[in-house]
């Protein structure tokens, strides 16, 4: 069997099955199934995907033999329907692509194959139906010339559409068979003035050269592309199914028509069926013409339809899940051409998984695994209306869902001005840096120039619940004259604009929203969710809004705080840079001093949303720099503004630069050379500790220590921290306690986990640097200029920013948690990076032990649902 190349299906019988996708393919695979089970579909053959990779490993050869294989295939078919490939009884044949993983529409499919200019008249003489013969002669020259000849389809459909404006017809379907017989002339005309040959009349030319067109669609780009953006990799190529053509084109009891056994809107059991008579299914793909809904099949052929209505049932509980059928009616007479697993909003994914659980067809296992955890993003954001108008200006990348619009503002500034006037805003920038945090705050969603889906603007709209569409690079934005170029489009502060997270596109104007409804459904999948898995779920927040729309969610905790967000507020920031540009301890100590109890009251807000839940408050981790203003008219206001000279502010900022200040003063580092700013932090969250109980607020806290290298940094800044709470608590006679604990960033702390863990209650790994320093790449730059283009053309399996790199990265996480659990075996170990939120990241994690994911508060159902599924998949 390894060496078979070929799979036939047809009359009761099949060699393949429904389990063997990988090598027939999915549609290879199910129309084997099918045939197998007894239901009416049409006889043929699947050449594997292993003859796929064959020929593009030989460079684009077809493998040696594979037509002698298939012409004896193509000897079974005629045998079996008593018809002949190229004869006086023609048999014609549909050739289609089926990869294992479904990919509608990306790939390539020829349709009435075998027609010439003897079949063509041999289809006439049969069925006394010239009409019918000529139109699907005219359909195969089209799709074959487009497809295997690279014509331009538009070529062909011009003249079509030529021959209707001459005749004054509408439909393609009412041009008489004198007219489809001029038409095919010309097309054939057409087709050889492009090529410069004529048009093969040699159906085993054709069927060669089709079987080729379709392997070689496996790489075309929007195959390539689709991919990508599924993360759809490990396959080896698309098998090719060759199957006899039947025709829904052949008169009016005939039809084409898809269904899906459920709605997959709602998921409701209902049949969503269309159905289009007298035409091929190219018609309904291509809405050539309107199809009619399932009553009409009801109406018109009474029996056909109770047939289909038994098909759905049957196919739907074999295959225990909604699926996706594309059926044939010919004369009356009912066949099957596909079915799969459906494609569904995730409101439908819900209702759908319930259904067939309620049904008896699911355990509560196994409907948590029909059910895409990332979709559970369309369900927390508001969407856009499909059915509504709109123009798209620019795409760029979908960076954080959600559906804004809003008036543009090109400063965070005027974002929070035009915010405080009640007027929705988005914010436009070349890109964001933590000073835009107001402004990004005040804003209904995010618009960037650069950066990527794990830029600042991206992680920030992320764990604020706002849409963001970053890396735009068709804008040209001038924020000096607050006005944006996207070709033809000018848009100026003020301008009407929505954005849609989901798809990156930039529209003009105001396009209409369909708000987000959590359903029963939802909770109740949670709730399964919640009763299986052995990760916990915590949530990146930095603000008590954000600890609040957390637990909403369902986090068990803050896994990552970002102090340094709270110092950008409008009546702090100037504080820290007071502190920044202090030339006298006195002055560095005053303006702490004035941060202080801003930072307390932070923090108890935080242990008031959080009610006794873990909270990890991460100490400062960027650099000083990234306080201070770069522009010159900016530095001159805040000098004003501190009244300071306006040399001061630039030569701090010149004393401050680094060249590469992601790997400079900051983080623990900073800690150690200016440990006021962390005397500071600590105090206040000690100072918080007492006063939430004072309040009767449970308060469990967690300080982290970020970019930790060797275990002597968080040696000092441990024994720092003690001796600061244990004075605290002789002095006020209290008895706070906190964990101390580091995040494992950079990759020497990984390798070195075994001391680390000397000094630490717990690791939380910190995936978006530990990627960067591992990998060498800059999450901000590289997705716009090589990351995607190495997806793509497979150099790496995925973005490693979106999806842990677990061979290189991964492997430190796994070194990182064995050596220190191996020193300190009570080790907790957690994730806050971006991968906290991504389901394939998460199965990552349950796999290698980790206690915990964090994320973003709008991702938290997503972790919750994937580390149940995770828990379900490797269950022992």
């Amino acid at each position: 069997m390894a060496d078979k190349r070929i799979y036939a299906f047809g009359g009761g019988s099949a060699d393949g099955n429904a389990g063997m996708k990988e090598l027939l393919g999915g549609k290879g695979a199910n129309l084997a199934e099918m045939a197998a089970l007894g239901l009416p579909v049409p006889p043929g053959f699947t050449i594997t995907t292993q003859c796929c990779k064959a020929y593009y490993d030989a460079g684009g050869r077809m493998p040696a033999g594979l037509m002698d294989e298939a012409r004896a295939a193509v000897a079974a078919v005629e045998k079996h329907l008593g018809r002949q490939f190229g004869g006086a009884k023609p048999l014609l044949f549909s050739v289609r692509s089926g990869a294992a993983a479904s990919m509608p529409g990306m790939m390539d499919t020829v349709l009435n194959l075998g027609l010439n200019a003897e079949t063509v008249n041999a289809l006439t003489t049969e069925t006394g139906n010239a009409r019918f013969a000529w139109d699907s002669y005219r359909r195969f020259i089209t799709m074959f010339g487009d497809v295997v000849a690279g014509v331009s389809r538009k070529r062909f459909d011009h003249e079509l559409e030529a021959a209707k404006q001459r005749t004054r017809i509408l439909r393609d379907a009412d041009l008489p068979a004198e007219e489809l017989q001029r038409v095919v002339s010309t097309l054939l005309r057409v087709y050889e003035r492009e090529t410069g040959k004529p048009f093969p009349q040699d159906p085993w030319q054709q069927l060669t050269r089709a079987i080729e067109a379709v392997f070689r669609s496996w790489n075309n780009m929007r195959a390539v592309e689709y991919r990508r953006i599924h993360k759809i990799r490990g396959l080896i190529g698309t098998a090719v199914n060759v199957q006899a053509m039947v025709f829904g084109n052949l008169n009016e009891n005939s039809a084409t028509g898809v269904g899906f056994t459920r709605d997959p809107s709602t998921g409701e059991n209902t049949f969503f069926c269309d159905v289009l008579f007298n035409a091929q299914g190219e018609d309904v793909v291509a809405g050539l013409r309107t199809p009619e809904n399932i009553n009409a099949l009801a109406k018109r052929l009474p029996q056909v339809h109770e047939q289909l209505m038994q098909a759905r049932q049957s196919l739907e509980r074999h295959y225990r899940d909604m699926q996706d059928i594309e059926f044939t009616i010919q004369d009356g007479r009912l066949f099957l051409l596909q079915t799969r697993n459906g494609k569904r909003t995730a409101r439908a994914a819900l209702r759908i998984a319930l259904s067939l659980f309620e049904e008896g067809l699911l355990t509560r296992q196994e409907a948590l695994l029909k059910i895409d955890a990332s979709s559970l993003n369309q369900l927390l954001h508001p969407t856009f209306d499909p059915k509504a108008a709109k123009t798209v200006i620019a795409t760029g990348i979908p960076a954080s869902p959600g559906a804004a619009k809003g008036i543009a503002a090109f400063h965070p500034d005027t974002a929070e001005q035009f915010a405080a006037k009640g007027k929705r805003v988005i914010l436009v920038r070349e890109e964001t840096s933590p000073e835009d945090i107001k402004g990004m705050a005040a804003a209904q969603g995010i618009l960037t120039a650069r950066g990527g889906r794990t830029s600042h603007a991206a992680v920030v709209a992320r764990q604020m619940g706002k849409c963001c569409v970053a890396g735009c690079d068709k804008l040209e934005i001038d924020e000096l004259r607050r006005v944006f170029k996207a070709g033809k489009h000018v848009v100026r502060e003020g301008d009407l604009l929505s954005l849609d997270g989901a798809t990156g596109e930039v529209m003009l104007g105001d396009v209409p929203t369909v708000p987000p409804e959590l359903s029963g459904d939802f909770d109740t999948i949670m709730q399964w969710s919640d009763e299986l898995r052995t990760l916990g779920v915590r949530a990146n927040a930095d603000t008590p809004a954000d600890a609040r729309k957390a637990r909403e969610f369902g986090a068990q905790g803050i896994g990552l705080c970002r102090t340094e967000h709270m110092f950008f507020d409008s009546a702090r920031i100037n504080r820290m840079r007071e502190m920044i540009l202090a030339r006298t301890l006195e002055q560095k100590q005053a303006a702490l001093a004035h941060l202080l109890p801003m930072q307390r009251e932070d923090f108890v807000g935080l242990f008031e949303a959080m009610d006794g839940l873990p909270v990890t408050i991460r100490l400062l981790d960027p650099p000083l720099h990234e306080f201070l203003p770069h522009e010159p008219h900016v530095q001159q206001v805040i000098a004003d503004e501190l009244d300071v000279p306006l040399k001061a502010v630039q030569d701090r900022v010149a004393a401050l630069h680094e060249v590469n200040p992601m790997l400079g003063l900051r983080g623990c580092r900073l800690g150690i050379i200016e440990p006021m700013i962390y005397d500071m932090q600590v105090q206040a969250i000690i100072e918080a500790v007492q006063e939430a109980g004072r309040r009767g607020l449970a308060a469990n806290a967690e300080i982290m220590i970020p970019l930790v290298g060797t275990v002597d940094e968080l040696r000092r800044l441990r024994r720092r921290i003690e001796d600061q709470l244990q004075r605290y608590n002789l002095e006020k006679g209290a008895g706070v306690a906190v964990k101390i604990g580091t995040m494992i960033e950079v990759p020497r702390a990984a390798l070195t986990a075994d001391k680390v863990a000397e000094e630490a209650d717990f690791f939380s790994f910190g995936t978006n640097d530990l990627t960067q320093m591992t990998m060498g790449v800059s999450r901000d730059d590289a997705e716009k200029s090589f990351l995607i283009e190495y997806v793509v053309q497979g150099v790496l399996p995925t973005d490693p920013f979106a999806t842990i790199d677990e061979d290189g990265v991964g492997k430190l996480v796994r070194m990182g948690v064995e050596l220190g659990r191996k020193t300190r075996p009570e080790l907790k170990v957690g994730i806050c990076g971006e991968h906290g939120g991504d389901p394939e990241s998460i199965d990552f994690c349950h796999r290698t032990g980790l206690d915990y994911v964090s994320c973003s508060p709008f991702r938290v159902p997503i972790a919750r649902l994937a580390a149940a599924q995770a828990a379900i998949r490797h269950a022992r």
